[in-house]
């Protein structure tokens, strides 16, 4: 398993290489950072010089041509301010001014995303995975109709609007009880500085509840509608139909015969609700003010700034081949059939 995890990692990286020039370019061609920062100084009333132009344009390599900004961006070859190339670690400069760091930032910032997907990548296959496995059993009953009927719903509507309403609901609930139990703007109240290690959790914990739930919202559906079907399938397989027929308890042949083979199918999902749970990150985020790489790549979005959007986009790729990584390891648990030699 060691010698496969290795080779897919290696066969990823000329994919992302490849991937990287292709993103770059389209990315490049979406905006012009040095025209967006022309248009805010006029706005402000401090219009730049001829002089302060062709700075910025050379700062942000924008004097050259995008093809060769794209080598330059990935290999960090040829005349540069020995700030810029991927394969070197080194994102490139940013709009925000030549003190910014985006590798820093993207790094303070990748934690506070990562805990968020994480949580709610996990919130929503447990509740996905067991009303799935509910619905299954009990098809076609009042229970297997609601449970679809949540899923559905769930599935229409979308993650900023939900996320508006639920961080609605959370004001009206503290209002109603007089003391605050869910926070809506931020991940953090204060440092912890001067706060105890019960109260740092409490803090973080408070402001992870709205969020989670709103981001678990997507993947719950899509993971409950798949795990009935892979339950419904199964269940009407020969080899349960044989455990049942040698007397063994229901309860066994659901746990280690059924659901177990019904999982299988539904890892492969793990994979789109990384990056699902990824990309609606953005839009959650933003709604509660969270200060993660989905806020951070709608900034710079705003301000064309590629080298800080191409940043995220790596990041999040690279997040994406882990976490299939992942999914494709863990077939060889469930399925003993499966091996990686």
């Amino acid at each position: 398993m060691l010698v496969y995890t290795v080779r897919r990692l290696l066969a990823a990286i000329p994919v992302m290489l490849l991937a990287s020039i292709f993103v770059f370019m389209m990315v490049d061609i979406s905006g012009d950072p040095v025209s967006e920062l022309i248009f805010v100084a006029e706005a402000t009333g401090e219009p730049l010089s001829p002089e302060a132009i062709a700075e910025v344009k050379q700062r942000l390599y924008h004097d050259r041509s995008s093809l060769e900004r794209s080598w330059v961006w990935l290999t960090g070859w040829g005349d540069t301010n020995d700030d810029i190339g991927l394969l070197q670690g080194k994102f490139g400069p940013s709009t925000r001014g030549a003190a910014f760091d985006i590798q820093s930032d993207l790094g303070d910032r990748v934690m506070t995303t990562v805990r968020l997907v994480g949580f709610a990548t996990i919130l929503g296959i447990v509740l996905g995975v067991i009303t799935g496995v509910i619905s299954a059993i009990r098809q076609y009953s009042k229970t297997d109709h609601a449970i679809t009927f949540v899923g559905f719903l769930a599935l229409a509507m979308p993650v900023f609007w939900f996320g508006a309403i639920i961080k609605d609901v959370g004001v009206r609930i503290n209002d109603l009880i007089g003391f605050r139990v869910f926070y809506t703007i931020g991940e953090r109240s204060s440092t912890g500085a001067e706060q105890s290690t019960w109260e740092v959790f409490t803090d973080i914990f408070g402001h992870m509840i709205l969020p989670t739930i709103t981001l678990a919202l997507l993947g719950y559906a899509v993971f409950q509608r798949f795990q009935r079907a892979s339950m419904l399938e199964v269940l009407n397989s020969d080899y349960v139909r044989l455990a049942r027929a040698k007397g063994l308890r229901n309860r066994v042949v659901m746990r280690r015969h059924a659901l177990r083979t019904a999982l299988v199918p539904v890892l492969t999902l793990i994979t789109l609700s990384i990056a699902g749970a990824i990309d609606g990150a953005v839009l959650t985020e933003t709604v509660f003010q969270w200060n993660g790489l989905g806020r951070y790549f709608v900034d710079a979005l705003g301000r064309a700034d590629t080298f800080a959007v191409m940043g995220f986009l790596m990041l999040s790729g690279s997040l994406v081949i882990i976490a299939n990584l992942i999914a494709d390891l863990l077939y060889a648990v469930l399925d003993p059939r499966i091996r990686y030699d």
